[in-house]
């Protein structure tokens, strides 16, 4: 029997006067995220398509999966690296134990996240909403591999709370889920958040990897500008991303491949994908000039969380500029900002994070002042016919 029709057959416990009536929401829920809605508009000015936002969601989620992979990758060859053991260990070792290490991690941030989700659907009696499909991934993904799980799971649970569902839930909320949730760990647990002993992952897993000293310190690259140090990773580690950084932030060709299937699917803008690399290698490119930075322009580029957030983060449709010179304007506002704290603050070498935030805050002004100039001049062209 098809999967359809195993749906159908239960359906009707979970419809009106169904015994299971009052967990509708959740069935539905499952429904429209396993297969494609049933019904679509039959006449009028609607729109004939079986796409909806789960299905956008997954897209997103199929984008996020090379920076995933990779980023498991990475983690062994950090651990297998800072060991020594490196030379002797073969590739599927490395994925492995960075398999192991990371999924726990999605687990938890999935599980956290979308039960809450379920539980406020059920309490308001409302629809399951999809959002967290994609910060469900992307918050593993922007935090250390040695952030405790404990701590993750406070993080996801304050996101999902504070940063969406008093708001409205999905498409209401004006920070990103992610973002709230990376600023939560960094802002309450710094020392787990930052430093040089919170890059690589220190033991065993299942007789994989390394027990390595507690005193054990990897420097990112970015740590290494702040504290006036040359960076020891050559330009081939940057763009490959076998470098110490947040789990799926290193590789900016896994990047680059799930930016291409956004743009290629029409679901990111490149308007504001665009405007951010423009402003945040402008501003680089400036103090590059000016002596303040000890990095070219394009390193700014390539290093920390700058290529992640400029295509996972900052083109999110709900807390991004929705207006299509407003993109123009937030994009590079992003990129401005992030170089601008990774120079001005030595003691904050990653500005990536708190750029995107701004931009968020900003957005809807930014929106305003479009739409405000855009009738302004509709209104002179009316009074000059």
């Amino acid at each position: 029997m098809s999967l359809r029709k195993q749906i159908d057959k239960i359906k009707p416990y979970f419809e009106e006067g169904g015994r299971l009536h009052a967990f509708r929401s959740v069935f539905e829920g499952f429904e429209t995220f396993l297969l494609v809605p049933n019904d679509t508009a039959k006449s009028g000015v609607h729109i004939h398509d079986c796409i909806d936002s789960k299905r956008i969601m997954s897209f997103v989620v199929i984008a996020l999966m090379p920076a995933m992979l990779f980023g498991m990758y990475n983690v062994g060859y950090q651990n297998y690296l800072a060991a020594g053991t490196l030379e002797t260990a073969a590739w599927y070792e490395l994925f492995l134990y960075g398999f192991l290490a990371v999924l726990p991690k999605i687990l938890v941030s999935y599980i956290v996240g979308l039960g809450i989700e379920f539980a406020w659907a059920q309490w308001k009696h409302e629809e399951i909403q999809e959002g967290f499909l994609v910060s469900g991934i992307i918050i593993p993904l922007i935090i250390p591999v040695t952030c405790p799980l404990w701590m993750l799971a406070l993080a996801v649970a304050f996101a999902v709370i504070f940063a969406k569902e008093i708001f409205g839930g999905t498409g209401m909320n004006i920070f990103n889920v992610a973002i709230a949730a990376r600023m939560f760990l960094f802002l309450s647990y710094p020392a787990k958040m930052s430093g040089d002993t919170v890059w690589v992952a220190q033991h065993q897993i299942f007789g994989l990897g390394n027990d390595l000293p507690d005193a054990t310190t990897v420097a990112t690259p970015l740590a290494q500008i702040g504290q006036g140090l040359p960076v020891d990773a050559s330009l081939w580690d940057m763009i490959y991303g076998f470098i110490p950084g947040s789990i799926g932030e290193t590789s900016v060709i896994a990047i680059a491949l799930g930016a291409f299937l956004l743009l290629w699917t029409g679901i990111a803008s490149w308007k504001t994908m665009l405007s951010v690399f423009l402003g945040g290698g402008a501003m680089a490119a400036i103090f590059s000039w000016l002596g303040m930075t000890s990095i070219a322009w394009y390193e700014h580029i390539l290093l920390g969380g700058f290529c992640f957030g400029a295509v996972f983060m900052a083109t999110d449709p709900v807390t991004s500029a929705r207006t299509e010179t407003g993109k123009w304007f937030y994009g590079c506002l992003i990129g401005i900002i992030a170089v601008v704290v990774r120079v001005m603050n030595p003691g904050y070498p990653e500005g990536m994070m708190l750029a995107i935030f701004f931009g968020n805050m900003f957005a809807p002004l930014i929106d305003y002042c479009v739409v405000q100039r855009n009738v302004v001049h509709r209104a002179n062209r009316s009074k000059q016919k």
